[in-house]
């Protein structure tokens, strides 16, 4: 079963779901510069821009991002800094990202060279191997306040964040993320997340291991799907950045008893009112007791 340790949660942390309002303004003016080879860049180049992690140098030692693990989203990691916090008793704000596995969010200023990360949350799904040692190390860096340098070389980014212990994070400027969002209704919504609570005390957990769950919501109404391990089917009320879900109806087979625990999670989740939130192919329903879950299209 994969590794499902609490964390402190915030929907913004994930790559994107709940958009949070930055109700802060830039620390950095256009007179802040970040050093770039001889070259001046204005603190505002470094930020709303999609960075792609490449590398984590710790104690002089690479580790570079481990883009050949097919079961992660390492081909969808990116890191994005937006100077700003986030709603007063929300923890995260909307800058943050993924290195492949969870999600998290952090509240950013950037002030010249510097840039100071703080109130930073994660999601707490379990990803072993090579994605969860780069994810740990990129972690372990990117917090408190680092210094900034951006190479350009031929049109080509590459920023570098290092940590006043000389451990640094070198990102390459991405391509800059200009798809739709996938429709809400007629998606098929992979769910993979249940969350619990509110505030600081809030967890996520990734589903049991090999638990297969999916979400899709139609044109007519209704709400069809998997939770697990049994169907399931009922109507389902778009309106006003909620989704009211009526009775749901289920098959009836009996599974392991992990997953019939999530299974019934899920169910909880989707009856009655919730309120969702998307972004970045991401969808997440929130339940008024703060209960909730994250699926993603696929």
């Amino acid at each position: 079963m994969k590794r499902t340790t609490s964390v402190k949660y915030a929907a913004a942390a994930l790559a994107g779901t709940a958009v949070l309002a930055a109700c802060g303004t830039e620390s950095g003016s256009d007179s802040g510069a970040v050093g770039d080879g001889g070259k001046t860049k204005k603190a505002t180049d470094i930020a709303d821009t999609r960075w792609v992690p490449q590398k984590v140098t710790v104690d002089g030692k690479e580790y570079g991002l481990p883009t050949e693990d097919e079961n992660f989203r390492v081909d969808q990691a990116y890191i994005l800094l937006k100077p700003g916090a986030a709603e007063p008793d929300v923890g995260g704000g909307e800058s943050g990202g993924t290195v492949g596995c969870n999600d998290f969010g952090a509240d950013v200023e950037i002030d010249g060279d510097t840039v100071k990360i703080t109130d930073l949350t994660s999601t707490a799904m379990g990803c072993p191997g090579p994605v969860q040692e780069f994810e740990e190390r990129f972690m372990s860096v990117f917090s408190g306040t680092l210094k900034a340098a951006v190479e350009d070389r031929e049109g080509t980014k590459t920023l570098t964040l290092t940590s006043k212990d000389g451990d640094s994070i070198t990102l390459g400027e991405g391509a800059a993320k200009d798809e739709p969002e996938p429709a809400l209704k007629g998606t098929k919504w992979t769910i993979d997340t249940l969350v619990s609570g509110k505030g600081d005390d809030a967890t996520a957990k990734s589903l049991p291991k090999g638990t297969k769950a999916h979400l899709t919501l139609a044109k007519d109404g209704t709400a069809s799907g998997n939770l697990g391990c049994n169907n399931f089917r009922g109507e389902a009320t778009v309106k006003n950045g909620t989704i009211e879900f009526g009775r749901l109806s289920t098959t009836r087979m009996l599974c392991e008893g992990p997953v019939m625990k999530a299974e019934q999670e899920m169910i909880d989740i989707l009856t009655g009112k919730v309120s969702y939130q998307q972004k970045d192919g991401t969808l997440t329903l929130t339940k008024a007791s703060g209960d909730g879950l994250v699926a993603r299209a696929k």
